[in-house]
């Protein structure tokens, strides 16, 4: 018996020291895949999309709250990637670890429920998670390149805006994606496997033109993402969502198609409030959609159970020997 004790008793420090890792290596690979598109507000540089605040809340709402000390490892290692580590790198890295942290304890307080099948999971995410607990990350380190005079004060709301949009579209984008994947079971039913191709190519083919065209034709996009949505729900909507904000990231970045004569602020606007609308219909539509599936399916089984004791009273009766009789709906017994 002691022997097994000691045996959890160690195995408990070495899966945190592994989830630890595995939050740390997640953040740092989303991180270097964030960086790889960027903009520039007021002399600051800025990402469209930070993934890693996505990585990190779902985490939280996956693991708990024991694998905050993974996301500050893995912010560590990214600021050890771009600059010197100094104080106010050290504020940058307590803002981007308390940010994700407060998001968790908002949602957590608001009985979040990660299946993401009510209104009320879609908007707390959006409301709570994305565009509340980001404030934390955007003003700290909006606010820290004013104290060390790398930003002057005209650009703080322009750099603020950029940095609090960036880190709230990596929630609203990564976090549902990562959620919705860490409750997919093998097999995976494909019962609409032809219409979900034909719902890829087209997207593959429409999306790209849409995004790199010269004549403004992002709102094709919202078709299909309103299909994927009626048809295949929140996994068919995040999906679709993702790859139009990637393409059109991608021309915002190159500075082509409807963002070719736009000033970076212009293009940083709006690109972000594509991407805002995008994600909001997404979660929103899948939320109300799987909402109304499961009240659909909760009076359908109600309706069975009824059956099934109006079947058994039937039964109960005519194995006491009074059949029931028509009365011609007056309320009789059969005796009278």
């Amino acid at each position: 018996m002691a022997a097994v004790v000691g045996s959890r008793d160690l195995r408990t420090p070495v899966v945190v020291a592994l989830q630890t890792s595995a939050v740390a290596a997640c953040y740092y690979v989303s991180a270097q895949l964030g960086l790889l598109r960027e903009l520039v507000v007021e002399g600051a540089v800025v990402t469209p999309i930070w993934p890693p605040t996505g990585v990190s809340v779902a985490c939280l709402l996956i693991l708990g709250l024991r694998c905050w000390p993974g996301i500050a490892l893995g912010a560590f290692f990214v600021i050890l990637s771009l600059t010197s580590l100094t104080p106010s790198a050290l504020c940058v890295l307590a803002g981007n670890t308390a940010a994700p942290v407060a998001g968790y304890l908002l949602l957590r307080r608001a009985g979040f429920r990660t299946d993401l099948a009510r209104l009320r999971d879609g908007l707390a995410l959006v409301f709570l998670g994305a565009f509340t607990a980001m404030l934390i990350s955007s003003t700290t380190g909006a606010g820290i390149l004013i104290a060390t005079d790398r930003l002057e004060w005209p650009g703080f709301w322009a750099v603020w805006l950029a940095w609090w949009v960036g880190d709230a579209m990596g929630v609203l984008i990564v976090t549902p994606m990562l959620l919705l994947l860490s409750r997919v079971r093998l097999p995976l039913p494909l019962s609409r496997w032809k219409e979900a191709a034909g719902l890829a190519v087209i997207a593959c083919c429409l999306v790209p033109v849409a995004a790199h065209s010269s004549v403004s034709l992002l709102f094709l996009v919202y078709p299909l993402l309103i299909w994927a949505a009626l048809r295949f729900q929140l996994a068919g909507s995040l999906l679709c969502a993702l790859f139009a904000s990637v393409m059109t990231t991608v021309a915002a970045t190159d500075r082509v198609g409807p963002f070719e004569r736009l000033s970076r602020v212009e293009v940083m606007m709006k690109l972000q409030a594509f991407n805002g609308a995008m994600a909001l219909t997404a979660l929103i539509l899948s939320a109300v959609i799987a909402e109304q599936i499961y009240t659909r399916r909760s009076v359908e089984r109600a309706c069975q159970e009824l059956v099934e004791v109006l079947e058994h009273l039937t039964a109960f009766e005519t194995a006491d020997g009074r059949a029931p009789v028509d009365d011609g709906g007056l309320g009789r017994r059969p005796e009278e």
